[in-house]
């Protein structure tokens, strides 16, 4: 009797053994589709173009967009960087409208020379 139960409790924890590795094989098989479906379509999205680059020396060409921003109660004008300074302008921020100052707290988006300098030539004094 005591071989029975010791060929019974045997077969029990191999069929229990095979079982998770089952599990196991086919949990691992279903992610690694999974990951390879991802990769997949990651490699399939076009990559975004560069953008046209903007010397740093201050100069810009003539696609380049600029940021208005306050910096110490002035208005200076950034590229489109954010970063670079482009020109120091003498108007004061506080004398501005307060919408417009609304905008030039978020970093005001002008495009281009012709809006840029007619924007100036408005609120310059």
């Amino acid at each position: 009797m005591k071989n029975k139960y010791g060929i019974g409790f045997f077969v029990i924890t191999i069929t229990a053994v095979f079982l998770i590795t089952c599990a196991y094989q086919l949990s691992y098989y279903k992610a690694k589709e999974k990951a390879d479906t991802l990769r997949v379509e990651k490699e399939e999205v076009p990559a975004e173009e560069p953008e046209v680059s903007v010397p740093t020396e201050g100069s810009a060409l003539k696609e380049d967009c600029y940021y208005l921003m306050e910096v110490n109660g002035y208005i200076v004008v950034y590229l489109s960087d954010k970063k670079t300074p482009y020109e120091y302008t003498d108007i004061l921020y506080d004398q501005l409208p307060e919408r417009l100052r609304d905008e030039i707290r978020n970093g005001k988006y002008v495009e281009g020379q012709k809006e840029l300098y007619g924007f100036l030539e408005n609120y310059s004094s």
